[in-house]
């Protein structure tokens, strides 16, 4: 992990451009949709081992459809090969763009968090008198944890 710390901004501009080119993308692609856990879970799954075994499937389908039920739309197989090839370098790209977006917010994320925690205790010590009573409790209600009795009792009601 990089140790040095992330000191960026994204201006208003830059962030509705990024919004307006991912709203483009979307609108390049009409026909995504969008799954249910229980539908994804219920769909055979084609990964990088079954990849060759589709090409072969399609190779032998096309060369002998003969044993094919004519009910078989081999044109429709080929076109979702086809589609699932060229989504393929789209889908690993956007990955590596969501592993890198997710990365660096919970990097600032983390960052911010120990700030405030520095802040919070620097309060804390000094706040004595200082006018921050109120606040530095206020931030303390972070940290305060419910006793199981209460617990018990906001799950029974």
């Amino acid at each position: 992990m990089s140790t040095a710390p992330i000191s960026a901004t994204l201006a208003q501009k830059q962030r509705d451009e990024v919004l307006q080119a991912i709203a483009t993308i979307k609108e390049k692609l009409p026909f995504l949709i969008d799954l249910t856990n229980e539908e994804r879970k219920a769909l055979p799954k084609m990964g990088d081992k079954s990849r060759a075994f589709v090409s072969k499937a399609l190779e032998v389908a096309s060369q002998n459809p003969e044993f094919l039920p004519r009910s078989f739309d081999l044109e429709e197989m080929r076109k979702d090969i086809q589609l699932f090839e060229a989504l393929y370098p789209v889908l690993l790209s956007l990955s590596q763009l969501h592993e890198l977006v997710d990365d660096t917010s919970l990097a600032v994320g983390s960052e911010a968090y120990a700030a405030a925690l520095q802040v919070y205790n620097y309060a804390k010590a000094s706040g004595q008198g200082g006018g921050l009573e109120t606040v530095v409790e206020e931030m303390g209600q972070r940290f305060s944890r419910k006793s199981r009795k209460a617990k018990l009792e906001t799950a029974t009601a």
